[in-house]
């Protein structure tokens, strides 16, 4: 039985986790949970799961959890980033599965790397915004990095038995998000309840408005970059909006091996799970002979400029990327409370990343002082866009 650490269980691929834990209770065991203010989510997971460890982002709600738990059920309960770390270091847990939303992610997934812990990885900020610091830290301890995003999840297994010397280039495969046939001005008029509008995927806040702007597929560029360790002119991108292949591998033969599925994030996160076994699960199947078409598109940079700057920073590399991910987050969020337009944020993060003078960071100190930098900068640009 693999015994896991769950960072970000009240979030969409958190509760997916919990889902798929629960479909295999033979295999799979939780035994510590983190998550952020939905403390009545939590509540209800940690009844139901009984986790030994478990934290929650604000002190009054560990607080208040306590108060709600049974009398026969004291797990350990800690608040804050000291919470994340212990949860993400659970000595009972074999695999820590990094759900969290954003750079938050980056401490606690590399003291779980520090304690060799085997990672799951949904949280693609921490390899985008450290990716270097975080691959490196990984080899050292000898700990492998599961993909669970559906396109490195898909990426992975087609590269699977394969040696990366044949390897011509990877293909990320994107929907396109809700507004792939809008015009700019139509594109000016977008509010945050009709960018939350996946077309394909249910998927949180955050990365439901990343995948609108295509700085999701941008910040998936770079996490390929370091998963696979391959260039960026190794790592191609095409807008398929029927989300049924996930990505593709082009070998120097001129095959191409794609992954289909149906778009349910359950599948990635069970195969991260059970790898390198494959369990049979009661999902739907995807019916080949009910698919109308398969079809694929260059992503338009001119309508939706965030793929370029991921791939621009990507490039540049050292402090770049996590400087575009800390403003990309800031935008996001202001573009969610209604501060600025759809069409604003890659504005906010162009501008944070021409304020920035890029250097190799030495430590993992130095990229979370880069990041603080780039929030701060990133705030003061909303109000003058």
């Amino acid at each position: 039985m693999k015994q896991l650490s769950i960072l970000g269980s009240t979030g969409s691929i958190g509760r997916q986790t919990l889902e798929v834990v629960e479909q295999f209770p033979e295999e799979l065991k939780v035994v510590a949970l983190a998550a952020g203010r939905n403390r009545d989510d939590f509540l209800k997971q940690c009844l139901s799961h009984r986790p030994r460890v478990v934290s929650l982002e604000l002190e009054e709600d560990a607080r208040w959890l306590r108060e709600q738990l049974p009398g026969q059920y004291h797990p350990e309960i800690y608040f804050g980033l000291n919470g994340l770390v212990e949860v993400a270091t659970c000595s009972e847990a074999a695999v820590v599965l990094t759900a969290l939303s954003g750079a938050v992610g980056l401490i606690p997934t590399c003291a779980a790397i520090e304690a060799g812990k085997q990672i799951a990885l949904a949280n693609k900020e921490t390899l985008v915004a450290a990716g270097e610091y975080v691959t490196g830290l990984a080899a050292k301890n000898k700990v492998q990095l599961l993909p669970v995003d559906s396109e490195h999840s898909a990426i992975f297994q087609c590269l699977h038995g394969e040696s990366k010397l044949w390897v011509r280039r990877i293909i990320l495969t994107a929907s396109g998000g809700p507004f792939r046939q809008l015009d700019q001005k139509a594109l000016s008029r977008v509010t945050p309840q009709m960018a939350l509008k996946h077309p394909n995927w249910s998927m949180g806040q955050k990365i439901t408005i990343d995948s609108a702007t295509l700085m999701n597929k941008g910040l998936e560029v770079i996490e390929a970059k370091w998963l696979f360790d391959l260039d960026f002119a190794a790592i191609d991108v095409v807008v398929h909006p029927q989300s049924l292949i996930h990505s593709m591998v082009e070998y120097g033969d001129g095959s191409i091996l794609a992954h289909l599925g149906i778009p349910d994030m359950r599948i990635p996160i069970q195969y991260a799970l059970s790898y390198p076994d494959r369990w049979f699960n009661s999902l739907p199947r995807l019916g080949l002979t009910e698919i109308k078409a398969l079809t694929f598109e260059q992503p338009d940079t001119g309508r939706f400029p965030a793929l370029a700057l991921a791939y621009a920073a990507g490039k540049e590399g050292g402090t770049a990327p996590a400087v575009m991910n800390a403003a990309n987050e800031i935008a996001v969020h202001a573009f969610l409370a209604g501060e600025i337009q759809f069409l604003d944020i890659p504005r906010v993060v162009e501008k944070t990343l021409n304020a920035h003078q890029t250097f190799k960071p030495s430590s993992l100190e130095e990229i979370i002082e880069v990041d603080g930098w780039a929030r701060k900068r990133a705030v003061q640009f909303l109000t003058n866009i």
